[in-house]
């Protein structure tokens, strides 16, 4: 139990440092960063279903109940759906701008916290399973945030917050992610049947996110060569995480 504790709190803080990548927009053209995030988001895209595919539902079906797993992947896509309608979390991953203008901080603010804690349970539950899956489900969400924390960053800087300020908030709630994850391998321990649930769960998450936020993000763009870096950004990703099958 104790190498799991670690290497959760490993993952979240890891992927909580990536919550101060934001301050390398102030530095890079917004033409070259509009291109780098145009292949972060496909290659995001590819992993977090990737992931859920070929990894978490796979696992799921095999230590559970097909039934309750089945139910579990819905729960997921559907909670996220509610999630993001409630509390306007948006998965958008394009820096603000007078042509792609966000809800304003505090709201984004709120959902991070809820998304940084779900990420912690998420991260948890996947190293309860095995090392090897905890592993690839921390890539896919470390992938997911890179773009996501340029878009938060934006929005907070566009909202009136100070370049320094946006840096500090982003990292602070970026770590209610250990509070996350240190609720998931408790509630592992003594509800059995929690670790099996939450990787279908998460599967659920991860299938909305890439297909429902991610990929129509994609879709804005027609040309030849922008279409071509997304389908390769994608493939990209889905192969990374059959790479990861070999660690098992």
């Amino acid at each position: 139990m104790l190498e799991i504790y670690l290497y959760t709190l490993i993952s979240i803080l890891f992927v909580s440092l990536i919550s101060l990548i934001g301050i390398l927009t102030l530095f890079t053209n917004k033409k070259h960063l509009s291109k780098m995030l145009l292949f972060l988001i496909s290659f995001s895209a590819g992993a977090l279903l990737g992931d859920a595919f070929i990894h978490l539902i796979p696992e799921s079906f095999e230590s559970f109940n097909p039934l309750v797993i089945s139910f579990s992947i819905i729960a997921g896509i559907l909670i996220f759906f509610i999630l993001e309608k409630i509390i306007h979390w948006r998965h958008c991953h394009m820096p603000t701008s007078k042509e792609h203008i966000h809800p304003l901080g505090k709201m984004n603010l709120i959902g991070d916290i809820f998304h940084n804690f779900l990420d912690g349970i998420i991260i948890a539950t996947s190293y309860i399973v095995s090392i090897p899956l905890g592993i690839a489900t921390t890539i896919a969400v470390l992938l997911h945030e890179i773009p996501q924390e340029i878009g938060d960053f934006g929005v907070l800087i566009y909202a009136g917050y100070s370049r320094k300020k946006a840096l500090i908030l982003n990292f602070l709630i970026s770590l209610t992610a250990v509070i996350g994850g240190i609720i998931g391998i408790v509630l592992s321990k003594y509800i059995s049947a929690f670790s099996s649930i939450m990787i279908a769960f998460t599967a659920g998450g991860f299938i909305y996110i890439g297909a429902s936020d991610l990929i129509p993000e994609l879709k804005k763009e027609t040309s030849i060569k922008k279409t071509t870096i997304q389908i390769l950004g994608i493939i990209l990703g889905i192969a990374l995480m059959a790479l990861l099958i070999f660690m098992e």
